[in-house]
């Protein structure tokens, strides 16, 4: 099946908010990406709609739809009742006027076809006395039962939908024209894709404002009157219901829209709960004004009810119906089912999650899945990965910090911005003979240390890096590092104890200054010496140089 969705990788932020939101499911995750699942997956949009990083895009069929206009064919445009809500205040004449400007050959209403289909289901109802009937308009709808609920396909009407049967109208009466769907919805571009004979390219209003926008062409306000017009409806909660006779006796008839509500009531068909019954089943919520491109651009429902309210009108439109086998469409069963993962299989991979007991099974649904159990069933058919387990990765992430907290033989303390303490690890209690943690956690940090550096860096915003500190309450010494960090609003403190460094270079410069005081005491001791050794030889010359003297004198008398 060709996938009328697409993702832009580099917007995925790996946010799992599309699967949360997938209702089947059909979005696996590899390599920290998205990927849509185009077997699996019904086309409801609702991932298009809730991506917070338009990741997910619609395919552009603006080019294909030029190429027709450019051809020279006619080109006639069925543009779905839902118009009125998404152009506010244009009627069916003001757009088929902007269309014409755009090369279209001429615009009808969807509504027509509505028309032909709803009569249909009357018919079937009146003739055929089916025991359930569910109404085959939204291509959604009619992938999920054939996908994952295909024992219910005998239970959903073997009808086309109004863009199959009002474009087999449109070319029965111009039998050389193109047709071209305009709606709200991303389903519609798979459906065409299914009968190209009949429907030729399909444009959402999203596509067909960016065509105007690009011919300056301005829609212009003017509404409108045709009693005749009771199928403008259809887009509607219940729209389908209110333009149907509903003179089958013995039905109930009823309205579910919503995948989650589609998909209860079909588990209760299933189930044999449910009979005598015609069922309008619509994918979105409020039906179609309630559509993809409708609910991510123009989100407003209860107006936009209202705009179709008022411009619907009270009979049918003049329609020829067709015969039975020209508007008769058969819906096969889709095989979508992966392999099933045994118990063995499923408990293997819990383990591998940190899911040793049900009680571990916390069913917290932010990785996409309702339950643990689907996630590791998601995990085995290739869909999803352990690491999408948030709770699984907090506590992986907090068991590491743990081991390095507890395990580092620096001491650390964690503190708020109020200076009271948060941790303390072991290596911290042992520098400041704490004995117990909790004698000091919640506590003010100037219980224990001086919440001057604290303050400090607090107030200055920088942080101070292997101070040595002498801590004299505790007669040590650390080299101390303390870090602020404003995301989490938490300071830390790193110690390092040196007490046998300091000590042993005290030890050393002890040393040191003993021997210097040795060493001054051998200079001066041999100073001394040498002064009085000095003096004895000086006496000693003196009286020698007398003594010689006298000699000298001795001997020149004689």
């Amino acid at each position: 099946m060709p996938n009328c969705l697409t993702l832009k990788k580099s917007n995925c932020k790996n946010c799992y908010k599309c699967i949360r939101h997938c209702p089947v499911k059909s979005i696996r995750f590899s390599g920290n990406q998205a990927h849509i699942i185009p077997e699996e997956c019904i086309l409801c949009g609702h991932c298009f709609v809730v991506c917070p990083q338009n990741a997910k895009e619609i395919i552009d069929s603006t080019e294909k739809v030029k190429v027709l206009i450019q051809s020279g064919e006619p080109v006639i445009a069925s543009l779905a009742p839902s118009f009125v809500a998404n152009y506010d205040g244009a009627g069916i004449d003001a757009m088929r006027d902007a269309l014409k400007k755009l090369g279209f050959q001429d615009a009808e209403e969807t509504a027509i076809g509505a028309t032909i289909v709803k009569t249909e289901y009357d018919r079937i109802l009146r003739e055929e006395k089916r025991d359930i009937l569910i109404s085959s308009c939204c291509h959604s709808v009619n992938l999920l039962i054939q996908k994952y609920f295909p024992k219910e396909l005998s239970a959903l009407a073997d009808v086309v939908t109004p863009m199959q049967a009002h474009c087999i109208d449109i070319k029965r009466r111009y039998p050389n024209a193109h047709t071209v769907f305009i709606g709200p919805c991303v389903a519609k571009k798979d459906e065409a894709d299914h009968c190209p004979d009949i429907v030729d390219a399909v444009l959402t209003f999203e596509e067909l404002t960016s065509m105007l926008n690009e011919n300056g062409i301005d829609i212009e306000r003017r509404m409108d009157e045709n009693e005749h017009s009771r199928a403008r409806f259809f887009p509607t909660s219940g729209g389908i219901l209110k333009t149907m006779e509903k003179d089958a006796p013995g039905y109930t008839y009823m309205t579910v829209d919503g995948v989650e509500n589609c998909i209860a009531a079909l588990r209760d068909i299933e189930n044999g709960k449910i009979h005598n019954c015609f069922i309008e089943m619509s994918a979105c919520a409020g039906s179609c004004i309630g559509g993809p491109v409708m609910e991510k651009y123009h989100r407003s429902p209860v107006r936009d009810y209202i705009s179709v309210s008022n411009y619907a009108g009270t009979k049918d439109f003049d329609v020829d119906q067709p015969e039975i086998y020209k508007i008769r469409n058969t819906y096969e069963a889709i095989n979508i089912a992966p392999r099933e993962p045994s118990e063995t299989e499923i408990s293997a991979i819990l383990r591998q999650m940190g899911k040793f007991k049900p009680s571990d099974e916390l069913n917290c649904g932010t990785c996409g899945y309702n339950t643990c159990r689907e996630k590791a069933i998601a995990i085995f058919q290739g869909k999803a990965d352990i690491s999408m387990c948030l709770p699984y990765l907090m506590e992986k992430a907090e068991s590491f910090s743990d081991n390095v907290f507890k395990a580092s033989p620096n001491g650390i303390v964690v503190l708020n911005e109020n200076l009271e303490v948060q941790q303390i690890n072991k290596a911290a209690m042992q520098i400041m003979n704490i004995r117990y943690e909790s004698d000091v956690v919640g506590d003010p940090v100037v219980r224990v240390l001086n919440p001057k550096v604290f303050m400090d860096v607090l107030s200055s915003g920088k942080n101070s890096y292997d101070a040595r500190v002498y801590l004299a309450e505790y007669r040590r010494y650390v080299e101390q590092t303390v870090v602020y960090d404003k995301t989490s609003h938490l300071m830390v403190c790193i110690m390092r104890d040196i007490t046998d460094e300091e000590t042993e270079r005290e030890h050393k410069e002890a040393v040191s200054r003993q021997t210097v005081e040795i060493a001054d005491q051998v200079v001066d001791k041999q100073m001394r010496i040498v002064q009085e050794i000095a003096s004895l030889l000086g006496e000693t010359a003196a009286e020698t140089k007398i003594a010689l003297s006298k000699l000298k004198e001795s001997i020149t008398n004689e």
